[in-house]
């Protein structure tokens, strides 16, 4: 990996170098005064300004350089932000954004995963609210590191983003239309986007403005083992022999496809000139074929490549965001006032493969000699938003803002899981057929369905918070900021889990439509108070300083399962949660020591010091922090005793400590350069007892791992950094040439806390992007490659390489336990994309 970085850095500074070369001849005819690096205007603090001017760690990417760099969503933006990143997994599972390191989650599946994972807030114009939106039509993109409950109304532990669309415009038409052809390396067929955005003035104070965009990528996994006929077929055939696993096997090219219809449509009508409203509908739908995995790891004679997921049935997955915002700006002459309501809808369809986590339980599934078993998994989320904030715009020497929220979430879900033909299996087998009392005696039922396990949940979950923040000039210099935010959220909550194959009283499954509002009982409450201080001075109009103290806060939830009793050899448990102190086994030391049942709230206290400056005569924006974070509490996953299914738990304390720079330079008029670097330290300070769960081979025992102070936390590198260069070149008739070359590197990130439990390191990787553009007067041609040098990079992991073992059937022949796989980022990507503007 070290050879391969220094080959990335020498010929990223060879194509600097030829870059500079050429730039220097334009630099002898161009003052130096006419040259300005480009800065954005943002409204973070609620107040339009320019990017410089603002006392926090803010990074804004416009929507030039959205088009500059061919970012397609906000994985693309993130690698480019210091101190955030997000652990890229593909459409399908979800993608956790992590800032400054606060992750202690396992970098695991993220089966429709809609938060994000739930320490950063994502806004939507106005409206809190997740979708990794893609990014068509967009203003810009912010990214605020650090708490900013005082500023917003969701509640953030470690930061926001928030995506800008272009509100509709009264004066112009416009109509953009758009397309891009590409092909991965490894992939059978290519990969196409096409895309409309129009702006249409109806009236002088009214107008519409909407866009449109489809996404059909091919993907690049096979799954080369699918089994023919689920409980028929031979999950593990004699992989030497082509007729056996003909016989019994097929294979899938590109299953990881991505098919995206993603849009919106405003109307913004300004009736009066101190009053603009804006009604929006977003929308974007994904039918996503599979995951984008590789189980090369996997440690077994199973046979398969680079990209190839040996998993034994197709896991697609369907994803549906909609959200209606209603924003609305009145000028009260001396603040501004700002209501924005919110109604969002989310689904998500999914189907999964659990043989290996069922043969992990050793029920003696693997027994079956063509066991396989599937999940079904639905869930829905509907949520109501509301915010109001009143601004003062008055010149003096106070300024301050205060604001209200709510938010209303009802979301639901269930599981259901199949095993074909095992119930038929397990009567012939396990059962006693010749006992008077059969099949009274079999713990086995007979079902129509297959359905071995089914579980559903419900929740209902309010919040309320009143926040502000009050600043004052104490000179034209220095700046005092102090804010507050009180919150109270109760949550309330059902759920229930049954045994359809061991049940005989079990009838048909509850659908999350029979769950009434009356079977939801309170499950948990809090309120309290958070604070901030941030003080800033301006040394030089060029230089700025700041000093920040924030507080940030994320609520608490259940891990909806059923109380466990305590220890009887008589009683058979299989998925439950224990309360802390509560026997589980038959040794007097066998005592639960956390809380499975729910997890409460964590909270972040953040102190940060950074700079601002711009430097010879504004061509130089070089920017930096230090920043240390104590998180009390925090929020981590585990699993249960009985039947490991996957819970949160706090634990007792972690904090992150690091530094943060970003530069952007416009070294001549042609030739621009940008840059960022973060290095962060997160780790626990406390012991967590019982944290990680692993297993004792051979066979599949569970056994627990102590968390320890100074634990390092999993999810996020310790080091990145990236730079992007661009060199515009005049030719004919007015038009250019821009050649673009982008470098991101992130060093190796942990899969689990302290990499206990035979966790596995991802490691470091970096990635090359290049591309040349052809700009006229209204289009622009493009042509790129992305992951220029091909490199095999991992991003992620589930579960680890000790739960791929080899367990017998009834019949003595191996069964393959696979559920080790690694997350993959696409190869090398060559394409063309197009850009026709009109008006």
């Amino acid at each position: 990996m070290k050879t391969s970085l220094m080959k990335h850095v020498s010929l990223v500074a060879l194509a600097g170098g030829a870059v500079f070369a050429a730039a220097a001849q334009d630099a002898t005819t161009t003052e130096d005064t006419e040259l300005r690096a480009q800065t954005i205007t943002v409204t973070a603090t609620r107040r339009a300004g320019d990017v410089q001017d603002i006392p926090l760690n803010i990074a804004a990417v416009g929507a030039s350089q959205i088009e500059e760099q061919g970012f397609d969503e906000l994985s693309d933006v993130l690698a480019f932000v210091p101190g955030i990143n997000v652990v890229d997994r593909g459409g399908r599972q979800g993608n956790p954004i992590i800032v400054r390191g606060l992750n202690a989650d396992p970098i695991g599946p993220g089966d429709g995963n809609n938060d994000g994972g739930g320490t950063v807030a994502t806004y939507l114009g106005e409206i809190p609210v997740f979708v990794d939106l893609k990014l068509n039509d967009l203003e810009r993109v912010e990214v605020l590191l650090g708490p900013q409950g005082t500023l917003y109304g969701a509640g953030t532990l470690g930061g926001a983003i928030r995506y800008i669309p272009t509100k509709p415009k009264f004066d112009t038409e416009e109509f953009q239309y758009r397309a891009e052809l590409s092909q991965y390396s490894e992939a059978d067929s290519l990969s196409y986007e096409t895309g409309v955005t129009f702006n249409i003035p109806i009236a002088k104070n009214f107008a519409i403005r909407g866009s449109i965009d489809y996404e059909d990528d091919s993907g690049f996994i096979d799954q080369p083992f699918l089994v023919n006929q689920i409980g028929v077929s031979k999950a593990d055939p004699d992989f030497t022999d082509p007729a056996d696993v003909a016989a019994n096997l097929h294979r899938a090219e590109d299953v990881d496809w991505e098919k995206t219809t993603s849009g919106r449509i405003a109307a913004r009508w300004e009736p009066v000139s101190w009053l603009d409203g804006t009604l929006t509908y977003y929308f974007q739908q994904a039918d996503i074929g599979g995951r984008r995995i590789s189980s090369k790891k996997a440690g077994l004679p199973v046979p398969v490549g680079d990209y190839e997921n040996a998993l034994r049935v197709p896991e697609p997955n369907k994803i549906s965001n909609n959200l209606l915002a209603l924003e609305v700006v009145a000028d009260l002459g001396f603040a501004e006032l700002t209501s924005a309501s919110g109604w969002s809808h989310f689904e998500d369809d999914g189907q999964r493969d659990q043989t290996d986590l069922l043969i992990g339980l050793e029920y003696s599934y693997e027994a079956f000699p063509t066991f396989t078993a599937f999940t079904k998994e639905i869930g829905e989320e509907d949520r109501f938003n509301q915010e109001i904030r009143l601004v003062s715009t008055t010149d003096g020497p106070f300024n301050w803002i205060v604001g209200g929220y709510y938010n209303k979430l009802e979301s639901a879900n269930s599981s259901s899981e199949f095993t074909p033909f095992f119930d038929d299996f397990a009567q012939q087998n396990f059962c006693d057929t010749s006992s008077p009392a059969f099949p009274d005696d079999c713990y086995v039922v007979l079902r129509g369905d297959d359905l071995e396990y089914y579980s559903v949940y419900a929740g209902d979950l309010t919040e309320k918070a009143i926040f502000g923040e009050l600043g004052y000039d104490l000179t034209d210099k220095w700046t005092v900021t102090v804010g507050a935010r009180y919150y109270e959220y109760e949550l309330k909550e059902y759920s229930a889990t049954w045994f359809p194959l061991i049940d005989p009283d079990f009838g048909s499954p509850m659908t999350l439509n029979q769950i009434g509002d009356q079977a939801l009982t309170p499950s948990q409450s809090d309120n309290g108070t958070l604070f901030k201080f941030n003080t800033s001075y301006d040394v030089t109009d060029d230089i700025l300083v700041y000093a920040t103290v924030s507080e940030g806060y994320r609520i608490g939830n259940s891990n909806g399962l059923t109380d466990c009793l305590p220890y009887d050899p008589n009683l058979q448990q299989n998925v439950c949660a224990y309360a802390p102190g509560v026997q589980f086994g038959p040794n007097p030391g066998d005592v639960a020591q956390l809380d499975e049942r729910a997890y409460g709230p964590d909270k972040t206290t953040n102190y940060e010091i950074g700079g601002k400056t711009t430097l010879l005569n504004g061509r130089l924006l070089l920017n930096g922090a230090v920043y240390f974070v104590e998180w009390s509490d925090p929020q981590v996953s585990s699993a249960t005793i009985n039947g490991s299914q996957p819970i949160t738990v706090n634990a007792g304390g972690a904090e992150s400590k690091g530094v943060e720079l970003s530069a952007n330079w416009q070294a001549t008029e042609a030739w621009s350069l940008r840059g960022s670097f973060s290095h962060v330290k997160a780790e626990l300070t406390d012991d967590v007892p019982s944290l990680v769960r692993s297993i004792s081979p051979p066979g599949f025992g569970t056994v627990f791992e102590d968390g320890k102070a100074g634990d390092r936390l999993p999810g996020s590198p310790e080091t990145q950094f990236s730079v992007f260069t661009s060199y515009v070149m005049p030719v004919a008739s007015g038009r250019d040439l821009t050649f673009n070359a982008g470098y991101s590197y992130q060093s190796d990130v942990l899969t689990r806390t302290g990499n206990r439990g035979g966790a596995y390191t991802v490691d470091g990787f970096g990635m090359t992007n290049a591309s040349v553009v052809y700009n006229a007067a209204n289009w622009s041609a493009t042509l790129f490659a992305n992951n220029l040098f091909d490199e095999y990079i991992e991003t992620g992991a589930r579960s680890t390489q000790l739960s791929n073992q080899v367990v017998p059937d009834w019949n003595g022949d191996p069964v393959y336990v696979r559920s080790f796989y690694t997350n993959v980022a696409a190869p090398r990507t060559i394409g063309v994309r197009f850009v026709l503007n009109v008006g």
